[in-house]
């Protein structure tokens, strides 16, 4: 390349576009195209474009491909990349949008013939650093460590490393120009290289710290003693070509590619013409919106500069005088919505106190409003107690309409000053939830997907670690921007994600219908919380702890001595070397495992196992419930308030946590002992509510199998009727064992189980289980033909939907290796059966609500697990709720099949059940 002049400092952005390529596919879910063509590796390549250019300002840039075919290096090693499979077919449809896609982003895209990625890249930097050019290259290449130096620095975009001279020692052991060394010495299994074998980066920074190079190592090879050292002799006649294929070549002819830096690779605009059709085409809508709102503010085709997204001009204001305060008032009095954000002490709804608050009614203008910043540099501030009295009309308004994100934490908030918040018209947390479960949620990673924008971090403010202070203590300066900035960017995300859900009538129902209103119903039940027993607790622990000791002295006795009963190493030399027992399975790494599948097999016939088994279920109880929940009562309301998570689960369901009610084990005495902790107070009984066989009724209701439809209807015992039909006799011929096959078939085929799967559930042969599978879709055709269309389906459109609407996303189905492919078909049959039970409890607990509200009565909802409502009742209301409860439950829906809802009624909750 021809000499360039007036470089110096500039900087040079090189993207390794082939070590992205793949890492974007693999880590992006299969997202889907109109027309049905795979769209997640362009996804992951423009999010991770744009990405760099907000990132890193670079006067010059290119993303840089391996070209198809064979490279020199193969002439000079024939098996190179041999054991490398072939590119996935759905990545290589991918690759010619992806192109389109860098070019039309404004990246010089480089791919030249026999000459990898990795080659050009270090060619551009040694011309770069000839020039006084600093460079800045993204990958995810270990191999490129070798070309850091003082003006070159490489950053993994995915995992967001840098990696300068300093990062390079830190993460390898090494310094950069003993990375050649380092790689000949491990090899790369990738490249099908062979290093020394068993040498691996321990090692291999040991002989580079003692002998400082290859070459030192080479001549000092008899010294090495042990099997590695018989091992590298062994290699020493390979050595120098693995050193050769693992050099980065600095000196590649470009000639024909590129006429120079300066030239060729200036960094340039995005063209919008080009995005707009490749948004279209592959179903970007929310970027598709980006470029049509930069044509409408610019014109079409301005020179506009890289950016990641049309960000808005900013104007945050800090409100520390009652005239900011009542003109912010007016604004959000007169405004059609407002976005509201609270800052507070502590992530526990119950117990965190206001530092202040932030609003927004105009993207790209907000304000925030410090009520309880101090420290030495503590601010003017207004007093906390005046100004929510004077946003308390406002607050508690229904006609005044408010947009949040997780807004349920700060009606808790808020209700911890008396303030009941109304008016929630939207949340982005539930809005993002229903368009994508899939996904994540959080705010920054929602403004990075949809708006382009990358946020202030909590982190950003308040440090990191042992570090970090709270937000009262953070600079008032620093505060105001990042609170404000989450009013600011929550209402522009509500306006890049509503109109996606109300575009589609299903969406909008289950978001408006469904999923607002729950979190209504939520809130509600966290600040009630459920009064437990801590004595009772205690003396369980206490009993549970004298049955450990207890257990580990089996333990040893079985063992022939005393070990951990922790450590799976320890178990794993007891089982397989002292008592020889079956190895069931292996782990990666090939050792044999003990976990819980493979003590639950060898329990069948060995005690040792079936001990540890008990052991591991005892401690979890105890170190879970026992000994936490006592401490967990909230000592102002003498309760325990669960925390419901509502945008967590694809299927729908709620997750509970801090703590998990969700997971108490029904199926042991101990576990039944911790529901009896959970208790009603004086004057009370706990009311349960539980659907009965929900999710066989709907497979009945969606796969519309008359003979299904039939047992239910008629009242019938679904586990007798099926065994009825798969045995061949009448139901009151069926006996206790031909019913439990029946019941681990119906069970089972809604979670897609296997012929195999069944096999082993019932301790039967594979051909035996196959004949039962057979037999039952011969009986149950409808099942049969709902499973195999909606497998079909959901490889189309990738994903499935409940009976109410809801999309569960289904992003392995068409991509990802075998097994998690079969995963994702199994779910697929599942998840519509799942997905619409969640839909159906929340809805009870809509009406359920609604009622208790409507009633005027003292009865309260406290918990929700799985099909399973429970209410606090007054005994005075307990012959209504009673009543009411499975009418409402079975009310909110009408199938092809009668819902059912079986309640009970007792002074705590396993009696309850």
């Amino acid at each position: 390349m021809p000499e360039e002049r007036s470089l110096e400092g500039k900087t040079l952005l090189l993207v390794d576009g082939s070590s992205y390529l793949y890492r974007a596919y693999h880590a992006m879910p299969d997202l889907r195209g109109p027309e049905g063509g795979p769209t997640g590796a362009l996804y992951g390549m423009i999010n991770m474009l744009r990405r760099m250019r907000k990132e890193v300002t670079a006067e010059y840039s290119a993303c840089v491909f391996d070209a198809k075919g064979k490279t020199f290096r193969d002439d000079w090693y024939p098996e190179y990349k041999a054991n490398r499979p072939s590119m996935p077919e759905d990545l290589a449809r991918q690759i010619e949008p992806i192109h389109v896609a860098v070019r039309a982003l404004g990246w010089p895209l480089l791919m030249i013939d026999r000459v990898e990625a990795d080659d050009v890249i270090g060619t551009l930097c040694t011309e770069a650093e000839k020039l006084g050019m600093n460079v800045v290259v993204s990958t995810g290449d270990k191999d490129l460590a070798q070309l850091v130096s003082n003006r070159v620095t490489l950053v993994n975009t995915m995992t967001n490393e840098t990696l300068d001279r300093d990062g390079v020692v830190a993460k390898f052991g090494v310094p950069p120009e003993r990375i050649i060394d380092y790689l000949s010495l491990i090899g790369d299994t990738v490249d099908n290289v062979p290093g020394v074998e068993k040498c691996g980066p321990k090692t291999a920074v040991k002989w580079l710290t003692q002998y400082e190079s290859l070459d030192g190592i080479v001549e000092h090879a008899s010294e090495i003693k042990g099997a590695v050292g018989d091992n590298l002799r062994r290699a020493l006649d390979f050595l120098p070509m693995a050193r050769k294929l693992v050099t980065v070549e600095r000196h590649c002819d470009l000639t024909g590619h590129i006429v120079s830096i300066e030239e060729s690779l200036p960094s340039l605009p995005e063209s919008r013409e080009e995005l707009r059709d490749l948004f279209t085409r592959h179903g970007f809508k929310t970027w598709l919106r980006e470029v049509e709102i930069a044509d409408a503010v610019e014109g079409p085709e301005t020179d506009v500069p890289p950016a990641l997204s049309v960000d808005h001009e900013r104007h945050y204001e800090t409100v520390q005088t009652w005239e900011q305060l009542d003109a912010w008032l007016d604004k959000i009095n007169a405004a059609e919505m407002t976005s509201f954000d609270s800052e507070t002490t502590s992530l526990d709804p119950m117990i965190a106190r206001i530092v202040g608050l932030s609003l927004s009614v105009e993207a790209g203008r907000a304000a925030y409003v410090p009520l309880a910043h101090r420290g030495p540099d503590a601010p003017v501030q207004l007093p906390l107690d005046e100004v929510l009295a004077k946003l308390k009309p406002w607050l508690e308004s229904a006609d005044h309409k408010k947009v949040g994100q997780h807004l349920k934490y700060d009606e808790q908030v808020l209700a911890n000053y008396g303030i009941e918040m109304r008016g929630v018209e939207h949340d982005t947390l539930l809005e993002s939830y229903v368009l994508e479960s899939h996904r994540t949620h959080d705010m920054d990673s929602l403004a990075l997907r949809h708006l382009g924008v990358k946020t202030i971090k909590y982190e950003d403010v308040a440090g990191k670690g042992a570090q970090q202070i709270g937000f009262d203590e953070v600079a008032l300066d620093k505060a105001a921007e990042y609170a404000a900035e989450d009013a600011d960017i929550t209402l522009r995300l509500h306006q890049a994600l509503y109109p996606q859900i109300a575009a589609e009538k299903s969406l909008d129902h289950v978001y408006r219908e469904i999923e607002v209103p729950t979190s209504r119903v939520l809130r509600k039940m966290e600040r009630t919380g459920v009064l437990i027993d801590a004595e009772k607790l205690r003396q369980q622990s206490s009993e549970i702890a004298t049955r450990l000791i207890e257990l580990e002295g089996k333990a040893y006795e079985l063992a022939g001595g005393e070990f951990n009963l922790g450590s799976p190493k320890q178990i794993g030399q007891i089982f397989f070397e002292k008592l020889e027992l079956p190895v069931i399975k292996k782990t990666p790494s090939g050792a044999p495992s003990t976990d819980e599948e493979v003590l639950q097999k060898l329990a069948e016939d060995y005690p040792l196992p079936k001990i540890l088994l008990e052991h591991r279920g005892l401690s979890k109880l105890k170190s879970t419930y026992t000994d936490k929940l006592p401490r967990m009562v909230n000592p102002q309301t003498g309760r325990v308030h669960t925390n419901y998570a509502q945008a967590v689960a694809v299927t729908g369901r709620l997750a509970s946590n801090d703590p998990n009610l969700q997971n108490i084990p029904v199926r042991t005495g101990e576990g039944r002992r911790i529901r009896e902790a959970f208790i009603a107070p004086p004057g009370h009984k706990l009311v349960s509510a539980d659907y009965s066989q929900i999710e066989l009724r709907i497979m009945a209701h969606i796969s519309g199998d008359e003979s299904l439809m039939r047992a239910f209807s008629q009242g019938e015992d679904i586990h007798r009727a099926t065994a009825s039909e798969i045995f061949n006799v009448t139901p009151l011929e069926v006996s206790s064992d031909q019913r439990r096959v029946a019941k681990v078939i119906n069970f089972g085929l809604i979670y897609g189980m296997s012929a195999f799967g069944l096999a082993s559930n019932l301790g039967i042969t594979r051909d035996a289980a196959k004949m039962y599978i057979d037999r039952y879709f011969a009986r149950y055709p409808g099942v049969a033909r709902y499973m195999d269309e909606t497998r079909l389906s959901a490889k189309a459109k990738g994903y499935v939907e409940t009976v109410f609407g809801r999309r569960l996303w289904l992003p392995e189905i068409n991509g990802g290796n075998g097994p998690r492919r079969q995963a994702a078909e199994r779910a697929a049959i599942n998840a519509p059966m799942q997905g619409t039970a969640a839909d159906l409890i929340k809805m009870s607990m809509i009406a359920v609500q609604n009622w208790i509200e409507d009633s005027k009565i003292g009865t309260r909802m406290i918990m929700q697990v799985h099909d399973e409502l429970i209410l606090e009742v007054p005994d005075a209301e307990l012959s209504d709720v009673r009543k009411r409860l499975p009418e409402l439950m079975c009310g909110v829906a009408a199938l092809k099949v009668p819902l059912v809802a079986e309640v009970g009624a007792g002074l705590n909750w396993e009696e309850a059940h």
